[in-house]
């Protein structure tokens, strides 16, 4: 199974950008999204930004995340 997140768009190097995802920095590659722009949210799937994001979309999605997370926690309670 794959599965892409949305991360935030913190700075642009050339075709390389740092992005932010639940707190952690990470280099990520903008060759498959060069219109992406420092506060973007882009959709990221194996170190590649594939898509750039809507932001209510971006932060529904984070949001959906962090309550299947915290629902698996109780789980192993």
């Amino acid at each position: 199974m794959c599965l892409a997140v949305p991360a935030l768009v913190k700075s642009i190097d050339g075709d390389q950008a740092e992005v932010e995802l639940g707190g952690v920095a990470r280099r990520v590659s903008l060759m498959l999204t060069p219109e992406a722009k420092v506060g973007d949210y882009v959709l990221l799937h194996a170190g590649y930004a594939i898509n750039v994001l809507d932001q209510a979309e971006a932060e529904e999605t984070l949001s959906m995340l962090r309550e299947m997370a915290r629902l698996a926690e109780e789980s192993n309670e």
